[in-house]
């Protein structure tokens, strides 16, 4: 009965402590919501209140002290800390900001900040729950910040704080990212903007792959991700590789003086972008410029790149109850393909981005492969399908009115021109003859293009005459009338079927603009409508969009990509923009495998958690990733993978089919991070999925929509997508606050998620072990809270708990194989007696046992007995933690271990001595714990420099 009211308390304080965490209260604490905007440009930011002295003595600025990047590869999966820390030297507390570039494919994962020696963490929120606090923040004079895109590629975190006087602030964010497999390598981007030069800046990558690494190169710090190296690109001289087969480790430590150079391109190589802007701005821009960030403190981009040797029909690995099947087969024909390049020429592509288009279009149609068919597509105000024998007329002369609806000329279709070294020539000379005026008619050309794609070879002859479109330009749809959406997996009633030559190309729309419809149809919902009704069939067409410039509607080409098979890409203003073109081109240009179709037996699997498994086209130099959850009485896995493929000499498709099996290992000795990699593959495709819908699309039953569906597995995973934010909650400045809320408060409920796995727990006296997902949960009792704490929580108070909460569901916690499983904790009754006895001093663990930068360890301290406690393959360690500055060291030297956190040979270390171990996970904790000296929390850390022996 006893531990039953102890049980119910528990419940309650966690209700209590959560209740607590929603509240914004300007006199107790400030909330600071992180959110990605909407409209990709900054919102302005409530920043916490300054401190306000007056002084004749210069105030010393916060300096930024150290920035350390930690980013681990396991199977392409990336997982990278970022640590900043900053000291404020002044007497008075001032204001600085910690800012972050993510890669446009990364999701934060985490953030914590450390003030004054305490941890807070941020915590992931449904939007519009982030949302209003944000809004009740702002309007108690709270303190907000967002996330804004303004970088290449990439998403800006940003948050301002208040540093106290002669303290320090840590800024600890996590973000995790599969690797994209473009052009034969792997490219893992670090972003260095720090802002301004760092005394000490290090970046390591380690990478840890199932196959033999065969390519690993680190180019030059780089100005951005608009073009990814090549192996002839100067490569990096300040880079230290280590390489040993499956293993690699790439350090980065630029001294000031190799910053200061590093700032100085930059800086100059952005000038002539600039120029750009402005003199957009001044010629074709209606809309300024989005602000541009200070070059100040910019240092590049750190890549590395590289490949692994893989087998010839793939690789399927198993772990843990899930599965990732990687396939990327080399040494096969490219199919033939039909290439519609259809090109905006309006108005405002003049001056230098008409130039850059010719100067792109020449090497990409010299790309063209044997075998392959083109048109080009160009359009203004009107659409032009161009003819080669163009080439030996006379230019015409353009004309430059801006509406030619009444009399404009009816366009001709044009059939395909084979890729001969002569067509090549000529459609050369075409494009160097486009000139940019007109307006933007988006829909015509789209129609024009998919009608030479649907009348194939044969079929389209230079008597095909098309009118101007008239059912896009008079055919609207009143504001009382119903238009009939089709799905894009769905076919029309009739179909006409193409000539059997055409079904054997691969079709390819590559579509560039720099704007909006202006002409002709101009709403997007209706052109998208029409474009899919007929967009179908076998030889539906690719479509890739191309956003050149600022201006563009990348929501809306997005879209038209998403719906065709295809993938949109922002092309920016620079003085590389052709070779952005040129890049992107190269991706696409040979076409390997087309209808690719993962099967897997449905019991071996579970059909609702595998990713998509069905693709259109699969391109050489890249990957398909799919990834899933076994079943539970699995012993293998079989994969049947099905496409077609070209035919050696001759023109044409044949049955490609591919058979894989790999067995289901039955016990857990290692970890690999398939979970959270099939986490984050679901969630974006689910995103891209919602994106590709149009209004009159969405599901009525909004619990399987796939916005809902990607809610509820970024909120499980704590990942901070579109749909999620982070919240912050911290103490505001002043030292007599009360109820301070950090880190370390228990939420018992997030988002519908019982107890979702935040940082903020602590181990009950009896161990909660994390082992592959797993967390047993053993009772607290009573007596064993340390004193003072067990005298504050009076019997009143537990009789109360029990009273109101008797009838009340058991508080779980959120796991990958049980979400209902009750976790009582010591923290939950530290927390009510620090409610109920303010002025009794409250101790951070983490800080109690100098583990700050290890927040990961807040969940197994036991602070009863000064330990961690982990459950390894059934047996419980209950490891010492020292609670001074001594570092246990074992006599005779740091034994060997073969579990390090890299999946290397290491040795064992106490865990303060271990800098690789900052960043990791429990889950990796379990699986790399060792014994130090006479019982202490050891890792085994990788022996590499600077990961070893480094006091924290």
């Amino acid at each position: 009965m006893k531990t039953r009211w102890i049980f119910v308390l528990v419940c309650l304080c966690t209700w209590m402590v959560a209740a607590k965490a929603a509240a914004v209260s300007t006199q107790t604490q400030d909330t600071m919501v992180v959110a990605k905007s909407e409209n990709d440009h900054t919102e302005p930011s409530t920043t916490l209140s300054k401190e306000e002295t007056s002084t004749a003595e210069p105030v010393p600025p916060v300096k930024l002290t150290e920035m350390e990047v930690t980013s681990n590869i396991a199977l392409r999966y990336a997982h990278t800390a970022v640590v900043t820390r900053v000291r404020n030297p002044a007497k008075r507390a001032q204001e600085t900001t910690f800012k972050i570039l993510l890669p446009e494919t990364a999701f934060i994962s985490g953030f914590i900040m450390t003030l004054d020696g305490k941890s807070y963490k941020a915590y992931v929120k449904e939007k519009e729950e982030a949302k209003n606090i944000y809004n009740q923040a702002v309007a108690s004079g709270a303190g907000a910040a967002h996330i804004a895109a303004k970088a290449r590629d990439s998403n800006q975190f940003t948050v301002t704080v208040n540093v106290e006087p002669n303290t320090e602030a840590v800024f600890n964010l996590t973000y995790e990212e599969l690797l994209v497999r473009r052009n034969g390598v792997y490219n893992h981007a670090i972003n260095l903007h720090p802002g301004s030069l760092v005394p000490n800046l290090s970046v390591t990558v380690n990478i840890h792959e199932s196959q033999k690494i065969t390519v690993l190169r680190v180019p030059e710090v780089r100005t951005g991700n608009e073009i990814d190296a090549t192996a002839e690109d100067t490569q990096n001289s300040k880079a230290v590789i280590h390489h040993d087969d499956r293993v690699a480790t790439v350090t980065f430590k630029p001294d000031l003086e190799e910053q200061k150079r590093l700032i100085g391109i930059y800086m100059e190589k952005s000038k002539e972008s600039q120029a750009n802007m402005e003199r957009n701005l001044i010629y074709n821009r209606v809309e300024e410029p989005e602000e541009q960030e200070s070059k100040d403190g910019i240092l590049g981009q750190f890549v590395v790149q590289y490949d692994v040797d893989r087998p010839k029909n793939g690789e399927i690995i198993v772990n843990n109850g899930y599965f990732v099947h990687f396939f990327a087969p080399a040494d096969l024909p490219p199919l033939n393909k039909h290439v519609v390049f259809v090109l905006d020429t309006s108005g405002s592509m003049s001056d230098r981005k008409i130039v850059q288009l010719q100067e792109a279009m020449q090497t990409i149609l010299s790309d063209l492969n044997k075998g392959d068919y083109f048109n080009i597509v160009e359009f203004d105000s009107s659409v032009t399908v161009h003819e080669l024998k163009e080439a030996d007329e006379e230019p015409k002369v353009p004309d430059y009115r801006y509406f030619r609806m009444s009399n404009t000329p009816k366009v001709k279709l044009v059939p395909p021109s084979l890729a001969t070294p002569e067509n090549i020539a000529k459609a050369k000379v075409i494009v160097n003859r486009l000139q940019a005026a007109g307006g933007t008619n988006i829909a015509q050309a789209l129609d024009i293009a998919v009608q030479i794609v649907k009348k194939g070879l044969s079929n389209v002859t230079t008597d095909n005459i098309v009118e101007n479109n008239p059912d896009i330009q008079s055919d609207t749809v009143s504001a009382n009338e119903t238009e009939t959406t089709i799905l894009p997996t769905e076919q029309p009633p009739t179909e006409t079927k193409p000539d059997n030559e055409a079904i054997n190309l691969e079709p390819i729309i590559i579509f560039l603009t720099d704007g909006d419809p202006t002409v002709g149809e101009t709403n997007p919902t209706r052109i998208i409508n029409r474009l899919t009704e007929k967009n179908y069939g076998a030889n539906k067409a690719t479509i890739f969009s191309l956003a050149f410039g600022q201006d563009a509607d990348r929501k809306f080409l997005r879209k038209i990509s998403l719906r065709n098979d295809g993938f949109m890409r922002h092309i920016y203003e620079a003085a590389d923009a052709a070779q952005q073109l040129r890049d992107f081109y190269r991706q696409v240009s040979s076409p390997l495998l087309a209808h690719v179709k993962f099967v897997y037996p449905p019991d071996q699997v579970k059909n609702d958690m595998i990713t998509k498994h069905s693709f259109r086209t699969y391109y050489e130099g890249s990957e398909v990733v799919v990834a899933g959850r076994v079943d539970d009485s699995a012993a293998e896995i079989t994969s049947q993978v099905h496409a077609f493929c070209g035919n050696e000499g001759e023109s044409g498709k044949i049955p490609y089919d591919v058979t894989l099996k790999a067995p289901v290992p039955q016990t857990k000795n290692y970890y690999l991070p398939l979970e959270r990699l099939w986490a984050y593959l679901t969630v974006k495709q689910l995103l891209d999925e919602k994106d590709a819908q149009l209004d009159t699309e969405q599901s009525k039953d909004k619990e399987k929509s796939p916005e809902k569906k990607a809610l509820n597995i970024a909120l499980k995973y704590e990942l901070v997508t579109p749909l999620t934010s982070l919240v912050v909650v911290k103490p505001n400045a002043t030292k007599d606050a009360v109820n301070a809320e950090s880190v370390d408060k228990v939420d018992s409920v997030q988002n519908g998620f019982p107890g979702a796995p935040l940082s903020a727990l602590y181990s009950s006296s009896l161990p909660l072990a994390h082992y592959q997902g797993s967390v047993p949960i053993a009772q607290a009792s009573f007596e064993s809270f340390p004193q003072p704490v067990a005298d504050q929580l009076q019997y009143d108070d537990v009789e109360t708990a029990e009273y109101a909460l008797e009838e009340q569901p058991v508080v779980g916690f959120d796991t990958p194989d049980d979400m209902a499983r009750p976790r009582p904790t010591q923290y939950a009754y530290m927390q009510v007696a620090q409610v109920a006895h303010p002025t009794t001093p409250f101790i951070d663990p983490l800080q109690r046992y100098h583990l700050e930068a290890y927040p990961w360890a807040l969940t197994l301290i036991n602070i009863t007995t000064d330990s961690l406690l982990v459950e390894v393959n059934g047996t419980t360690l209950n490891m010492k933690l020292s609670t001074d500055n001594t570092i246990p060291k074992s006599p005779g030297g740091d034994p060997v271990c073969n579990n390090a956190i890299d999946n290397t040979t290491g040795v064992c270390v106490y865990l303060l001595n271990c800098v690789a171990a900052q960043s990791i996970t429990v889950e990796k904790y379990v699986h790399s714990a060792c014994v130090v000296d006479t019982g202490y929390a050891g890792v085994c850390c990788p022996n590499v420099p600077d990961n070893v022996n480094k006091p924290v």
